[in-house]
This record gives structure tokens, C-alpha cells and sequence, in this order.
């Protein structure tokens, strides 16, 4: 499959691949991963941000795209419609369709809550579907919630907010035991043990997997649930503004029919977000993993309310991106194979990096090794590097592959790349939102009442960067917080007279501020027509 161009270099990986097996590269120091990610890693870019100047985070900085989305127009004004007689009339309105949000809304309706879900796409079409590795949770006698705390904590640049991470990682064998009591399938010896693996970041082998679907067979059996409880979903809806009530609480949405572009209101007791990531702002320019409807939504609605980001500058960059062939550039391709045994193997051959650092050390030490140590395989995309899958069969066993990893296995073998047999190309691409939405414990925002949160709207749970296999994790933990919350605080809210005043508060902000834009938010679906960043 691989053209001639890449022969010689796939030569030099072929001749080295046994070496390369038994070689471990040296552990960075804390210093030199310091170093590696201010120089390399696109976070510390300083000119790609820019100095919020409005809003409750005025002063902080954010990448500039999305600076443009929170200091935008908003899509409706104040007086287009009618907020005394809604359309819907819910206790919690759950905006988002993905896994935090199905999580959120079974527990609020297991709760006793009237709950209605209103998604922009289908009941699924989530990053969470996208996730592919598996998920954490110390539930092993040589491992602990403690040991995963430091893990956790640790990789997030010791960033996180304590009461979150200790929430996270205490909840997490109940969330896997409450997954596969739903009917979650996931990989299992014949006694009935579940198979657990290594991430990158963590000390203990706590990732517990469907094969390298995870998040599809997650997705699946939430969505289930949800249909089963007969819970609504108003799906190709999309919610444009949040409202609030007089008092200057969360008291609902104003959501617009995708197709028709119809507006209606849904008042609601308490409103939970769970819009997901921003990989489709394409933040830099470069290319993502992410599902379509992955605008960051959730930031700008709550921030327009009022409710603080917490790292909102802080993105994650999964270092194995497909970057060859050009119908899958960007695609994730799930640290699982590297789980596995697969190394990143650079133009000449070498292993240039232990295989399971953490994620943004990863995505530096590619980004390093493609740059100015001129070590990377030039594609039609750009630069990028080996990852030697081939390893996986020689150190597992005939079949690994297959049985593992077979999802990965079936997209590259669309275009004629056989996996067991040749290695892929791979650089980063843009995978997750480690800022958002700052909420308490118990997945309220910090500063608008009765407005909650989950998943990767969500700041400060991973703090300034996440681990393998905490997504999905924080997706069940924070989705079932912010449902069983939610249930419990409408049982004892009275919503006051709905209002959409905010709206004129942020215009003036707007022009006060004399900032001149004729963007509007939230942004929805991205524009290829004209380039990524449209």
C-alpha cells in the first residue's frame, strides 16, 4: 500500500524492528519533560492565544478561535420568543446526547424527575462513541483509588481540583460495576476476571475495555437504557442560549430545530450541560479525532450566563493521530495499540521515546521529532511518524491484533494496510478539552445555581492534562453526579419569571468592550467550505 517514498524508511523500521523490541528507551527527567512541552507542545504557544476581554474570565487568556466564540453575538435577541408559554416544561433539561449525558439523565430519572434530553445530532453522536482504549478504575487488589489518585493528579500537572480527582477516582469501581450491570461487555478471561491493561501515565494496569471499542459499546448500552426508560430525546435540536429566571438562576433553554431552524423554549427546573469537546474548532489548524457537533456549545452557552472556565487554554493532543492515508487523517488511533507493545519509531529506524508517556509528552517528543530534529516521514498531510504495530504480533502472539484491537485493524485495512504486517503513520491531533465549565462537587457551576454539569464541558477534573482512560470514566462518575444532583435540587426548586435579559447584559459587554465582531454562537457544526477555522 505504501508508496515508494516511504520504502526506504520502512526498510530501515523493518531492519530494526527486533532491536527496537527489546530496547527501552531511558525515562525522561521531570525537568527535561518540562522543557520538551514549553518548546513543542501547542499549549505553550503563546501567539495562538488570546486575552479574554469580557465575560467572568475577563483577563484570562484562551486559543484564539476560541476567544472569537465566547465574545460573539449570541444567535437570537432577547425578544424572539415567547418565554411565558414553552414548549416543554421538564425538571431537568439534559443539553447533549453523548455518554455524560445519557448517564446524567438515567439517574435523574431514576431519581423520579421528569427529564428530557435535546441533542443537536442523535442520542449518541458523541465523542464518546470516538473512544476507543478503554476505561480506568482500581479495582485490583495490587491497585487502589488512592494509587490512581496520585496517577491521576500527577499527570494532570498537579493542576486538578482535589474534590473532583478524589470523586473520579473513588466512584470509579462502581461505575464499572454499574456499566456492566447495564449490559457493557467488557473483555473478560474465561473465569470471568476482566482483562485490564496499562495507560500511559499510570502506574497500575487498571484499563478495563471492549476490545478498541469502548466507548461504542458504553455508548450503546446507555443509549439503550435511555430508550428503554422511555426517557424523551429531542434530537437535531440544538439549545442556542440558556435561560434564566429572575432570580438569576438556571431555569432553561431556548433550542432551534436544526432543519427547520424553528425556536422553541423548554423551561426546566435545573439544566444540565453535557455538550462534549472542541475538536471541531480545529484549534492551530490541526486536524482531530473528534465527532462532527464537537464546537465547544457548552462553554459559550454557560459562559454567556455568567459561569467561569476553569484551563480553558488547556487542549489535549492525542500523539497518535492517523496521518496517513488522507481519507482517515486525524483519526484516533487508540494508545491501546501502544498499550500492546507498539513503539514510535522515527524516519531512521529508532525508538525515539518510552512508548506510554503521558499524552502531552508524547504528542511533544512527535511534534520534537518531526521539527527541528528532522526526523519525520513527510506525507502529503505534513509530517509524521511511525508506530510499529507489526511489534504487537511478535511480542503477543499470532492473532493479538485481531483479538485486541480489531476496530484498528478494520480502518486501516480499508486502504490496503495490513497492521499485523506494516506499521502506520501517526502525529497528533487535537482529542480533548481538558478546560471547561467550572463546577463544585456535586456538578453545579460554581457561580449559576441549578445549572450542572458533566463530561468534557466540565474544567478542572483532569486539571492541565488528562490520562488514558479518565474520559470515559469522568463521563459515567460526573454524568451519574450531576443526574442524581440535578433530581434531588428540582425536587425543590420554584422557578421564577424566564428571562433572556442576559443577552442584552453581554451586547453591552460587547461594545463596551469595543470589540468588533460579526461572529455569532454558539458555533454548532463547523464550515469546510471554506477552511477549517471558518
Amino acid at each position: 500500500m505504501y508508496s515508494e517514498k516511504f520504502q526506504k524508511s520502512l526498510a530501515a523500521v523493518e531492519a530494526a524492528r527486533e532491536a527496537n523490541i527489546a530496547l527501552e528507551p531511558r525515562r525522561m527527567t521531570a525537568q527535561e519533560k518540562t522543557d520538551l512541552l514549553a518548546a513543542y507542545h501547542p499549549d505553550y504557544k503563546q501567539d495562538e492565544f488570546e486575552v479574554l476581554q469580557i465575560g467572568p474570565n475577563k483577563g484570562d487568556k484562551v486559543p484564539k478561535e476560541l476567544a472569537k466564540t465566547l465574545q460573539a453575538h449570541s444567535r437570537i435577541t432577547a425578544d424572539c420568543v415567547d418565554l411565558e408559554t414553552p414548549d416543554y416544561d421538564v425538571d431537568v433539561l439534559v443539553i447533549g446526547g453523548g455518554g455524560a449525558g445519557a448517564s446524567a439523565a438515567i439517574e435523574a430519572h431514576e431519581s423520579g424527575a421528569n427529564v428530557m434530553i435535546v441533542t443537536k445530532l442523535r442520542i449518541g453522536d458523541a465523542n464518546t462513541m470516538m473512544a476507543e482504549g478503554g476505561i480506568q478504575a482500581a479495582d485490583k487488589p495490587n491497585d487502589s483509588p488512592a494509587i490512581h489518585f496520585v496517577d491521576a493528579f500527577g499527570g494532570g500537572h498537579f493542576a486538578a481540583k482535589r474534590e473532583l480527582v478524589q470523586r473520579l477516582v473513588c466512584e470509579a469501581p462502581e461505575a464499572i460495576q454499574w456499566l456492566s450491570e447495564l449490559g457493557v461487555e467488557f473483555d473478560k478471561t474465561e473465569d470471568g476476571t476482566m482483562v485490564t491493561t496499562h495507560g500511559g501515565g499510570t502506574s497500575r494496569k487498571r484499563m478495563h475495555a471492549a476490545k478498541d471499542y469502548s466507548g461504542a459499546e458504553i455508548m450503546r448500552t446507555l443509549r439503550d437504557e435511555v430508550l428503554n426508560r422511555n426517557i424523551p430525546v429531542v434530537d437535531f435540536t440544538s439549545a442556542i442560549e440558556l435561560i434564566l429566571d429572575e432570580n438569576g438562576n438556571a431555569a432553561g433553554a431556548v433550542l432551534m430545530n436544526m432543519e427547520t431552524k424553528e425556536l422553541l423554549v423548554a423551561r426546566a427546573k435545573t439544566v444540565i450541560i453535557a455538550t462534549g469537546g472542541a475538536g471541531r474548532m480545529h484549534y492551530q489548524g490541526f486536524p482531530t479525532s473528534n465527532h462532527y457537533g464537537a464546537t465547544a456549545d457548552g462553554l459559550v452557552l454557560g459562559y454567556r450566563v455568567g459561569a467561569k472556565l476553569l484551563y480553558a487554554e488547556t487542549l489535549q493532543y492525542h500523539p497518535t493521530g492517523a496521518a496517513y492515508p488522507e481519507q482517515i487523517f486525524g483519526a484516533l488511533v487508540t494508545e491501546k495499540v501502544r498499550s500492546l507493545g507498539a513503539k514510535l519509531i522515527n524516519a531512521n529506524g529508532e525508538a525515539f521515546m518510552r512508548p506510554l508517556e503521558s499524552r502531552d509528552v508524547s504528542a511533544a517528543s512527535i511534534i520534537r521529532e518531526c521539527s527541528t530534529r528532522g526526523n519525520g516521514i513527510e506525507t502529503d498531510n505534513g509530517l509524521a511518524v511511525w508506530l510499529d504495530t507489526p511489534m504487537i504480533e511478535k511480542i503477543g502472539g499470532e492473532g493479538t491484533i485481531e483479538k485486541r484491537i480489531p476496530a484498528m485493524m478494520r480502518m486501516f485495512g480499508k486502504y490496503g494496510i495490513d497492521i499485523r504486517k506494516e506499521p502506520i503513520l501517526v502525529y497528533p491531533t487535537l482529542h480533548y478539552q481538558n478546560g471547561g465549565l467550572d463546577i463544585t462537587r456535586d456538578g453545579m457551576t460554581t457561580n449559576v445555581k441549578n445549572l450542572f454539569v458533566a463530561g468534557e464541558a466540565v474544567g478542572g477534573i483532569h486539571g492541565k492534562n488528562r490520562l488514558m482512560g479518565n474520559s470515559l470514566l469522568d463521563i459515567i462518575v460526573f454524568g451519574r453526579i450531576a443526574g442524581k444532583s440535578a433530581g434531588a435540587t428540582c425536587k425543590n426548586v420554584t422557578v421564577g419569571k424566564l428571562t433572556l435579559d442576559h443577552i442584552n447584559a453581554f451586547e453591552k459587554e460587547i461594545a463596551d468592550a469595543g470589540i468588533e465582531t460579526d461572529a455569532v454562537s454558539p458555533k454548532l457544526l463547523p464550515d469546510y467550505t471554506r477552511n477549517v477555522n471558518a
